[in-house]
């Protein structure tokens, strides 16, 4: 019995290695051919570090960047304020209303990202709207909102309703109560809220490409441009930054995550 359960432990970490290595291997090649001192894909010429200079002098890769950033930073600001107001708001509620609402706002999670899309360009060809970089920031907080809805309410179902009622009996006002009471009880889910919203603008391409305009492209829509010309070691630049920063926030939020669990216990 002991020999057949080391050789199933033995097996489950086989196929655990092997699907560790299926899923990163193609992103350690990447990372590793972002600094090969040629185009030539398949190829090792040496270790160099100018396709990052080249890619950080180039002004079409520098204004990709720079929209990147201000969609990112603009929509993850607006889907914060009004995300965390919205689950505030929709625990006020009966039980019965807050499943409706909650079951609408899972619809753009659960949408696949084309039908968002097309549903968002349909919206703003029917308003007339010129699409650019207004239109994708829309875009970006509308499929941001509700993940930092998700990520609030459960600190709201935590926070003690005693200690509002304290407050208020106290005689401090509503707006009192929600910035000195609420607010700093159910921070960490608004900063996990407010993470996970900038790291989904910053990675996004599918709902951004149709929604943008002439003129107005992400890093990933910049990154689909570069594809047309074939692969080339400035795109592993880029794909191997975007992969460190996407990882960078994804490793504090699961961080944050660890010492609320351990504050909790």
């Amino acid at each position: 019995m002991r020999k057949e359960f080391a050789v199933g432990n033995k097996l489950r970490k086989f196929y655990l290695g092997l699907m560790l290595l299926f899923l990163y291997l193609p992103i350690f090649v990447l990372i590793v051919f972002s600094f090969n001192d040629t185009k030539l894909r398949g190829v090792w010429a040496g270790f160099t570090t100018h396709w990052y200079v080249d890619l950080f002098s180039d002004p079409v890769i520098l204004k990709s960047l720079y929209v990147t950033l201000i969609v990112a930073v603009i929509s993850t600001a607006v889907a914060t304020i009004v995300g965390t107001i919205s689950a505030i708001g929709i625990r006020a509620f009966s039980k019965k209303t807050q499943h409706l609402i909650l079951n609408i706002n899972y619809l753009p999670v659960l949408n696949p990202d084309i039908v968002t899309a097309v549903a968002l360009m349909s919206l703003y060809g029917f308003l007339a709207m010129e699409q650019g970089l207004l239109t994708m920031i829309l875009s970006h907080i509308v499929f941001c909102l509700p993940y930092v809805i998700i990520s609030v309410l459960p600190k709201l179902d935590q926070l003690d309703k005693n200690i509002v009622e304290a407050a208020f009996d106290l005689g401090a006002k509503p707006h009192e109560v929600l910035y000195h009471v609420i607010i700093p009880q159910i921070k960490p889910g608004i900063v996990t809220g407010a993470l996970l919203a900038f790291t989904l603008s910053i990675d996004d391409f599918i709902i951004s490409f149709f929604t943008t305009g002439q003129g107005v492209s992400n890093l990933s829509i910049t990154l689909y441009s570069m594809a047309k010309a074939g692969i080339n070691p400035s795109m592993n630049a880029i794909s191997t930054i975007l992969f460190v920063v996407v990882m960078i926030l994804l490793l504090v939020l699961n961080r944050r995550d660890v010492d609320i669990i351990d504050l909790e216990v």
